[in-house]
Order: structure tokens, then sequence, then C-alpha cells
């Protein structure tokens, strides 16, 4: 996906002087009509794939750490030895290469077979998930690329394989991703790796007999569960909120019914500044309608960004067409118009809100497991039921850098869970110390947000206006994230700060002001 894949750099097939690469150094060549990186790892000369495997973003131009790259995108990390993907997004490996050095000079030779599994044989055998989103689709794919060769069943609701929700309000819906782009792999590819798809609702769990009980009257037996269910968009309460031109967005059944309706409509509001609600605008905007943005808070995204963040995301979206009414809220919704609560009027041919999501838990709940405002698990991602684990929307763990327990709902960070749910059902043990990251997109500014949530002040470092800038949310001297526009490469040098608690470091890539 719109990726730099041209053929710079040297013919690596050719040769390069064994000197180019002193010091570790990343070098982009090509060779066999491919895009290749080529560095030396323990002492031995090796060469992977140089795009990355999510989006195909460049990772000549990402940050390399060890023996690992990290994409200057969305933050995929590889291993350059092997070029196995180390943590979502991506989640299949790079291509790798065979190499031989002779005289002083490097060449690339070859196409080489990716590493095999070994197989886990003390693993559980049979594993059902709870859901098919960013959770579920990430821990099937580090399950079988690291040796599980058991059953696994994917009970979710929603029909067909997982797909890549998050374009599900960004290109998809604005019509510049096809529909083969949405799922993230085809039922057939889920079927030769023994994966099976059940579209069910799932209603009851019984930890002890370790049983699954769906709708139809199913009941599925495991050795190990992970609920991954996810979050339910809020639907407001108000008159004409159920009319068939008012929608909400979390799955492609939502985003394919609000293209359908984009396709005869001129005009849309968009209840919500949220950040789904705003990608959403400019996905409209992007399709020719006239859209209104209707929130209850003087600047958009105010709380997640801070005022001056917000306001240049306001002047973003108003320069390309979108209109805002704020400090208000809907009081009803007619067939061609949303009443404010001021009592004006706003012509609207479709209603999309975007006001929140709340984590599903109703089945933990029942089961006995413990809850609040989410499923409650260990630093494993243990939940209080043995064999059963929690990952995404829905789990709220210890973490470790914030020393208070999170819940946050991004898809990166849920994909992240679902590997360490995975290593941890192989007998791993690893604690989950993932730092989140997200990006957001609107119109042609895309914002990148490394962190947690909090900070009293708002650092702001180089132009909002000119699409240059990092900011950094601080209480004293403690950086709880970085956003950055236009600045890629920092926002990887923050993610790997805040891995490391490195604040003194924090305050020198991002200034005080």
């Amino acid at each position: 996906m719109g990726g730099d894949v041209s053929l710079t750099g040297p013919d690596l097939a050719a040769g390069v002087a064994l000197d180019t690469l002193a010091g570790g150094a990343l070098l982009r060549g090509h060779a066999f009509g491919e895009a290749i990186l080529l560095s030396i790892q323990d002492g031995e000369a090796v060469a992977v794939g140089a795009i990355c495997t999510h989006y195909s973003g460049p990772l000549d131009e990402g940050l390399q750490v060890g023996a690992t790259v990290r994409c200057p995108w969305h933050h995929a990390c590889f291993d350059l030895r092997t070029g196995m993907p180390l943590r979502a997004p991506a989640l299949r490996p790079l291509p790798r290469y065979a190499t031989a050095v002779a005289e002083g000079i490097v060449r690339v030779t070859g196409p080489r077979d990716p590493p095999k599994p070994t197989p886990r044989r003390n693993a559980p055998r049979s594993i059902v998930i709870v859901g098919a989103g960013a959770a579920a689709a990430a821990a099937v794919e580090t399950l079988r690329r690291e040796g599980h060769d058991g059953p696994i069943t994917l009970v979710s609701r929603d029909p067909g394989p997982p797909v890549d929700r998050p374009n599900l309000s960004k290109d998809y819906l604005a019509g510049t991703a096809p529909e083969e782009w949405m799922p993230l792999r085809d039922e057939a590819s889920y079927a030769e790796m023994g994966v099976t798809l059940r579209t069910a609702e799932a209603t009851a769990l019984d930890t002890t007999a370790r049983h699954l009980h769906l709708a139809d009257g199913t009941r599925l037996a495991w050795d190990a569960c992970v609920i991954a269910s996810g979050s339910d968009p809020i639907r407001l309460s108000l008159p004409g909120a159920d009319r068939p031109n008012v929608f909400v967005l979390r799955t492609l059944a939502d985003s394919r019914a609000i293209i359908a309706a984009a396709t005869a409509a001129r005009r849309a509001v968009v209840l919500g500044a949220s950040f789904i609600g705003l990608e959403v605008a400019a996905s409209l905007r992007a399709r020719g309608l006239d859209v209104v943005v209707v929130a209850p808070e003087a600047t958009p995204l105010e709380k997640a960004l801070g005022a001056e963040v917000g306001s240049y995301v306001r002047r973003v979206h108003e320069a390309k067409g979108v209109t805002f009414r704020l400090g208000l809220t809907a009081k009803t919704i007619e067939e061609r118009a949303v009443v404010l609560s001021d009592g004006r009027r706003v012509d609207a041919d479709l209603v999309v809100m975007g006001v929140g999501v709340r984590p599903n838990v109703a089945l933990a709940e029942h089961a006995g497991l413990g809850t609040d405002n989410g499923i409650l698990v260990d630093a494993t991602l243990r939940t209080t039921a043995p064999g059963v684990f929690a990952a995404g929307d829905i789990a709220r763990w210890p973490d470790p850098h914030t020393g208070r327990r999170q819940r946050i709902e991004h898809w990166v960070l849920a994909e992240r869970q679902g590997e360490t749910v995975a290593r941890n059902l192989l007998g791993a043990e690893e604690k989950f110390a993932a730092v989140p990251f997200f990006w957001s997109i609107h119109h042609d500014v895309t914002i990148r947000y490394v962190g947690f949530p909090g900070g009293e002040r708002a650092d702001i470092d180089g132009d909002l206006d000119a699409g240059d800038a990092a900011i950094a949310y601080r209480t004293g001297d403690r950086t709880f994230a970085v956003a950055t526009i236009g600045r890629d490469k920092v926002s990887l040098e923050a993610e790997l700060l805040l891995e490391g608690d490195d604040h003194v470091r924090l305050h020198q890539l991002v200034p005080p002001r």
C-alpha cells in the first residue's frame, strides 16, 4: 500500500565494498528486481527486503536499533538477521536473501528461505479466540509463526476474516483503498493455516469445564481461551437515532453502508469530533459531500492533543471545506436534518455517530472474571481464570511505565497484546510493556502519537501550520507522550526513549518551551 518500492541505490547482485557497511550501517540497494537492505549483523552480511510488509513503508528511513529496524510509518519492527516481524503492525516476514563475501566485496546471491518454526508440543492444543479484530489476528499469526500446530478457532459476530480496521475510516471510506486491501488474509488462507472462522455470538464461557457456548447451540471445547471481543460503538439515545440514514462505524459492513449512503448523498453530519469522527469527516469530504461536525467541546481533540494542536486540526479540516458546530449537541435527528441543542437545523442526507465505544465485557462478567471498565489482567495478560487471556480494547493491564492500570483502544496496541498472548500461550511468560502507538489521518495531514494519555502541558517544537512539529505531553519533567507531524524519525526515537523511561533525553528530543 503506497510505499516507495523504487529500485534505488547500488545493484547488490553486482556487489558493494564490504567497508561500506562499517559500523553496522544499513544500505538500501536492489537485486533481482527487489528493494533490499544490506547490513552486517553478528559479523555476517545479511540481506532482507527494504519494504515494510504492513503498508510498504521504506525501512531505510526508519530507525535501526541493534539488529532490528523499525518502520517510520507505523512502527513495525523486524529482525534484520531473519526478516521476521518482531512487533506489529507488520504480521508477515520480510523476504530474506543469501549473501557471499569475497575479496572485500559483498554480493546478494539470491532468495533465501525463511526460518522454519520449531513445533511446540507442550502448549495448549486447542485454542479458541473470541473476536476477530486486531488482537485476534495478531495472536493467530504469532502462534503459527512460532510453531503452534494445534486447532485454532476464531469466533466473531462479524462475518468474514479479520480486516484492516484502521482503513475503515481512512482510505477505504475515502474511496482510495480498494476492497481487496481490507482482509488481513482471505478465508482460504486461514483454512490453509488450520484456523476455523466461526460467525456466531459467544453467549457463555464455562471456565471450569473449559467450554465456550455459542448462540446457535454449539459448544466449543478449549484448552486455552483468548477474549479479544473489542468494543462496541456508542449509539446516542435521541429521537431519530434509529433512522436508516444514521450510522456508527466499527465493522466492514458499517463502512460499506456509509459508502452506499454517501453515493446518493450531498450533505453529511458527523456527531462527535473524536479521531474517528474527524477521519470520517475527511473521508466524506474526499467523496465530495458537504460535511458538518457537531460536538460539545470548544476545540476538536483538545482532551487528547491539547488546545493548540486541536485548533490546528480544526484549521486543516476547515481549509478542506468541513464546517464545525462546536459547543453543541444533537437534540433530534429528522429525516433530512439534525436539530441541534440551540434549536438550529443542519441539513443532512446521512449522519454518522463518532462519539466513542464501550468495551464488550458481557461474556467475561457472566463468566465471573475480574472486570473494571474492561477485563482485569495481570502483566502477562492472563485473566483471573486459569487458561483464559484477554487482549485488545477490553484488557486493563498493569502498565510498568506509568504505574497504573491502562485500557487503551488502539489498533497497534491490540495487535501487540495479541502477540504477547500468543507467546505466553507457548510458555514465554512475557510481561506486556509496549508503549502505545497510533496514527490518525486528516486530509493530507498525518498525526503519529506514541505514549500514554496524560500531561498537564504540551511543549511544541516546530511549526504546526507548516506541517513540521513535535509535541511532548508533560507533567513536570515527565513525558507521557509525543505526537509528531512530518517528523516520522522523531516519533520512532520518542518511542524508544519512552520504552526506556528516558525522560532526560526526551527533553532533548522535544525541548520544553
